[in-house]
């Protein structure tokens, strides 16, 4: 998911905005924080063993320069479980490239193994119950960190000390500490956004301008994205809106953290309000509208060089290639606005270690060299995750990912920004998905009335969380 802007300086103070702005916004839900200490230098010597030599600074901006244990990593094999980077053309990226250089520098060998969130919840708790740990390091979302983490299956990794020449965001690092430890370290962030092709915007219905897509003003809200959906239908000859709703689509994660905190301000509790109702209807009525094939696409960004669609909504990381094939034909923009502000998935993605796990300290070398503001922008440039190292936009060369960097930032900055996280339920995350999904199936692709469903299915979403213990997720727990 590949290679944007950063000969000028122009580009750069875009791109850095953006992790700032990821900063300014998650920092309204998660608080303030103390100053994230500056980094002090690395050093880095390999013979037979490769030395990484790091400082421990937690919490304060330290005054003198402190010392701290030198992590020598000896050659050894260790298993990398990730629920992150897992189709085929990123796993052969993180195995061709990323783990190839590691390996070479460290001469650890590193067996990814791409796995589900449901399937890597069932793991570590088999292993951790077992004590037979095989996992080194693992990549999750938050959700399924804070999970891990509530059950005491992850080392606090303060013991490891700071990671030199690397800045992250306050809030990054706030997210990152859970019941009293530093559980994992920021690893790659993302969002949901809409692309646009150009040729859209002739078709703007009366009284919203481009500027105001592009800049997510006030007057691009739901109805009117309805008003240009239809227009778009009438006057093409079909429809031209398209969604990721098929089997392996993401198109969950619009209908939870996008179309429910804007409707209803919440991903859970209001699940079956009076405005939730709305929402179904609203879809109802937008459906009419969708690509048909929308139920069978699992990822946009063919669909929209085709020209099958001309607005689509999906993973950053899976409309890159479109932005990449053809700059000058798209652009990012913004969500629209609900009657409750701007809902939206604020995606982080962490690495941890399991408690107990072998060879910790090979797996706290694997997380310094993914974390390295370098490493970042090949994952930027490749699979279309952002870094969350604040010196990673220096190195970021110029290119087409400008456009998604602005239309990150645009969608960072809006004022009536409603920030959602994907919740922490572990094996139940696929119930979670189920509900939304059963009720997207059930009431607008099968035409069921609206109440009668939602108020079948609010009791099991509900359930999910009072069986786990786990917390709901902001903005409901924000509310």
């Amino acid at each position: 998911m590949s290679n944007l802007g950063m000969a000028d300086t122009k580009t750069i103070t875009i791109i850095g905005v953006i992790v700032l702005v990821i900063v300014a916004v998650a920092a309204y839900y998660a608080g303030q924080q103390s100053a994230v200490p500056q980094t002090v230098t690395e050093t880095v010597t390999q013979t037979v063993t490769s030395t990484v030599t790091v400082t421990t600074t937690v919490g304060v901006t330290p005054t003198t320069t402190p010392t701290s244990p030198t992590i020598t990593v000896k050659p050894a094999k260790i298993i990398w479980a990730s629920t992150q980077l897992v189709p085929p053309e990123e796993q052969a990226f993180v195995k061709n490239t990323l783990l190839a250089e590691f390996k070479k520098e460290t001469n650890v060998d590193v067996e990814f193994v791409g796995i589900s969130y449901e399937d890597l919840s069932v793991r570590m708790e088999s292993e951790q119950t077992s004590g037979k740990v095989t996992i080194s390091i693992m990549g999750d979302l938050h959700g399924g960190l804070d999970y891990f983490a509530s059950k005491g299956w992850l080392e606090d990794l303060s013991k490891f000390g700071t990671l030199p020449g690397r800045t992250f965001p306050k809030v990054l690092e706030e997210y990152s500490r859970l019941y009293g430890i530093k559980a994992y370290v920021p690893w790659m962030t993302a969002t949901y956004v809409m692309v646009v092709n150009k040729e859209a915007f002739k078709y703007l219905p009366e009284g919203l301008t481009e500027e105001d897509v592009i800049k997510g003003t006030s007057k691009w809200t739901y109805d009117a994205f309805l008003a240009w959906a239809k227009k778009l239908y009438e006057e093409t000859g079909g429809p031209k809106v398209g969604f990721p709703a098929g089997p392996k689509g993401l198109f969950v994660r619009f209908l939870h953290g996008y179309l429910y905190p804007a409707f209803t301000g919440a991903q859970v509790k209001n699940f079956d309000s009076d405005d939730a109702v709305k929402m179904w209807e609203y879809l109802k009525e937008l459906w009419k509208y969708v690509h048909p094939s929308s139920t069978t696409w699992d990822a946009m960004a063919d669909p929209l060089l085709k020209g099958e669609v001309w607005i689509a909504w999906d993973h950053t990381a899976r409309i890159k290639d479109a932005i990449t094939t053809k700059p000058d034909q798209f652009v990012i923009v913004p969500v629209p606005a609900g009657p409750k502000g701007r809902g939206f998935i604020l995606v982080i993605a962490g690495l941890a270690i399991p408690k107990n796990a072998p060879h910790q300290d090979a797996a706290w070398a694997l997380i310094e060299y993914l974390t390295r503001p370098e490493t970042q922008v090949k994952v930027l440039e490749n699979v279309g995750f952002f870094p969350t190292v604040q010196e990673a936009s220096a190195k970021i060369a110029a290119g087409p990912l400008k456009i998604l960097a602005e239309g990150v930032g645009n969608l960072l900055s809006t004022p009536d920004a409603l920030v959602a996280l994907i919740p922490s339920l572990g094996a139940k995350g696929g119930d979670f998905k189920n509900v939304y999904i059963t009720a997207f199936q059930r009431i607008v692709l099968n035409n069921e009335d609206i109440k009668p469903v939602i108020s079948e299915l609010a009791p099991v979403l509900k359930g999910l969380f009072e069986e786990t213990g786990a917390p709901l997720p902001p903005p409901d727990s924000k509310s």
